[in-house]
């Protein structure tokens, strides 16, 4: 954004876009932290009461790592 955007943005909201960015980035990675949790524990209880195997286990756990990662890279950098 150039300056005279900036500007208006702070003008009209009372904050900084750096802040609003700060915040929406908080939120993604609030719910992204919250799915991986409930992916895991829900692979967890497949895995425990023998639905699923333990690759299959294992696999969900990569992919949430995965995700995490590049989305932390693409996000962040």
């Amino acid at each position: 954004m150039n300056s005279a955007q900036t500007t208006a943005f702070q003008a009209n909201s009372g904050v900084l876009p750096s802040d609003v960015s700060i915040v929406l980035l908080g939120a993604v990675f609030a719910v992204l932290l919250v799915w991986g949790a409930w992916a895991i524990r829900s692979a967890y209880v497949g895995w425990a009461e023998e639905q699923l195997s333990q690759r299959q286990f294992l696999v969900v756990v990569v992919r949430f790592v995965v995700l995490y990662l590049v989305l932390t890279f693409f996000l962040l950098s």
